[in-house]
């Protein structure tokens, strides 16, 4: 499924929406592109890449 970011419309990567999924709850509805995410939670793009890469080497299922 192609999810688009609800604040600014840019289309989201798979790792993005598993991002949003991972920190927001599975149920969540809102996605965020990773731009409007890092302003979101108040954190740089580069934590959120390193936060995707630390996801995916604990073996997180979402990030397949």
């Amino acid at each position: 499924m192609i999810r688009i970011c609800d604040n600014c419309g840019k289309k989201l990567d798979k790792d993005t929406a598993a991002l949003n999924q991972k920190l927001m709850g599975t149920e969540t509805e809102l996605y965020l592109c990773l731009g409007c995410l890092a302003e979101e939670l108040v954190t740089s793009e580069e934590e959120l890449l390193a936060k995707i890469e630390d996801f995916k080497e604990e073996g997180c299922v979402l990030f397949d």
